[in-house]
């Protein structure tokens, strides 16, 4: 057996590795590179395999370093089957499209300003290219084994990330031997709001695993009831806006049904609470769609609740004049809105009215990258830049740390020496990561591993 790293090796964009046997050819994941235009753009417009070869792909999840380039590699040539679980089938074609219409949009922005000749920018793919690609999935329940041909089948299970993310576990006859591989794709954390555990899996020759946070430990998830229930009264108290920049998928749906729980036990005051981005209200149907996936204590709490993301006073906005609209509200509200690090969006247009008064609080529930508007906030800088024009940042900003749907390395730990068991792993190969934390990883699990972890670079192919 022969793999591949095409994507996700020494860095967390691009998900894509390589698997061949004596009769088979198949890909994990197929994701966007994420960075820096000019560099990004090569690599997702030439596939390093190729993909008139590929048997099928296999899909983690719906995030867009996992699924983004789906479409490209359908328009190179793929034909095959596109394997996933039924809830990633429908978050990852409404991120699709919403990938599509993004790309769209830059490609008409930057023909209008480029100098010289250079040739207009074409998008990657339309949502034409995403149309069609949707047609080659094919969905897995958990645990349901799916045998591909002869000589390889695949379990999927629930890996805890976000609704629908899967841990891979293949059995796949090669050469005459059984070869028992487990991709994780992103692995969860243990005791988060909403989502099960990742599914402890147990016995693996060959690991594909992941190493986004190898090197540190999460502060314990906070109290985020209390939090929200402490910020609307002081802003009720004060007759000011709570702004909440919310990443569409998983987040945003974590807050809301934390909002929810509160109006139940009556302890907000009377508020009306908007979801403005339709992109969060096309997914959160999904995760109404799917609420049997979600943990026990979620389960309990559908048992007198039917609808997780519903309450009195929460809107979902839809068009761009209802969102206008909010911003001439004078009363207390909540406003829940994309993007996450308030680099576009509509949390953007919510932010140039609230900013600069002093009576409203803005709610940074995420990580915040580097010199994006977002990071600006937290570091709470006297003036921000929005819209090309200075604001003084006189709103007052708070920060929610801890929610982060990737393991750290104690439950990297927990998860990967369950996966070993008494037999240890004989090749393991640590992905999705920076090179410190996947370096970092190596290091505290080498005692499981019956050789030393790999941590392969973009292109290396490796004989297991």
């Amino acid at each position: 057996m022969k793999i591949t790293f095409y994507g996700a090796a020494g860095e967390v964009t691009g998900s894509q590795h390589l698997v061949e046997t004596e009769r088979h050819r198949f890909l994990l994941d197929c994701g966007f590179f994420q960075g820096h235009r000019a560099e990004s753009r090569e690599k997702n417009e030439h596939f390093l395999c190729d993909p008139k070869d590929l048997d099928a792909i296999f899909l983690s999840h719906a995030h867009i370093d996992h699924c983004g380039n789906l479409p490209g590699i359908y328009k190179a040539g793929f034909r095959g089957p596109i394997f996933c679980t039924p809830a990633t089938a429908e978050i990852a074609e409404i991120m699709l499209r919403d990938s599509a219409k993004i790309q769209a949009e830059d490609a008409r922005y930057l023909s209008k300003h480029i100098k010289g000749s250079h040739p207009p920018f074409e998008p990657l793919y339309d949502e034409d290219d995403v149309e069609m690609v949707m047609k080659r999935v094919e969905t897995l329940e958990y645990r349901e084994t799916h045998e591909l041909d002869r000589g390889i089948k695949v379990t999927m299970y629930d890996a805890g990330h976000i609704l629908g993310s899967a841990l891979m576990r293949f059995e796949i006859e090669d050469e005459g031997e059984i070869k028992r591989l487990v991709f994780t794709g992103d692995l969860g954390r243990r005791n988060m709001p909403l989502l099960h555990d990742p599914f402890p899996l147990q016995g693996c020759d060959i690991l594909i695993g992941e190493s986004t946070y190898g090197n540190r430990t999460h502060p314990p998830a906070p109290d985020v009831k209390h939090h929200l229930e402490r910020i609307i009264h002081e802003a009720f108290k004060n007759k000011g806006k709570v702004i909440i920049p919310a990443f569409s998928n998983g987040r945003t749906q974590q807050v809301v049904y934390y909002l929810n729980e509160l109006v139940n036990e009556n302890k907000l005051p009377s508020v009306p609470v908007f979801v403005d981005s339709p992109l969060s209200n096309r997914l959160t149907k999904v995760y109404e769609r799917y609420q049997h996936l979600l943990d026990a204590t979620a389960q309990r709490t559908l048992m007198d609740d039917d609808n997780l993301y519903h309450f009195p006073g929460i809107r979902y906005v839809q068009s761009r004049e209802e969102s206008m609209k909010i911003n001439d509200l004078d009363e207390t509200c909540v406003i829940i809105a994309a993007s996450g690090m308030c680099e576009s969006g509509r949390v953007t247009h919510h932010l140039a009215q609230c900013v600069s008064d002093e009576k409203n609080i803005i709610l940074i529930i995420g990580f915040q990258a580097q010199h994006t508007l977002g990071r600006k906030l937290v570091e709470k800088q006297k003036y921000v830049k929005i819209f090309n024009k200075e604001f003084p940042l006189r709103a007052k900003v708070e920060k929610i740390n801890g929610l982060s749907g990737h393991a750290d390395i104690v439950d990297m730990k927990w998860w990967y020496e369950h996966l070993a068991g008494d037999e240890g792993i004989n090749h393991t190969f640590l992905v999705h990561g920076e090179p410190d934390s996947a370096q970092a990883l190596a290091e505290s699990i080498r005692d499981i591993c019956n050789e030393s972890p790999i941590i392969p670079e973009r292109g290396q192919s490796f004989e297991v």
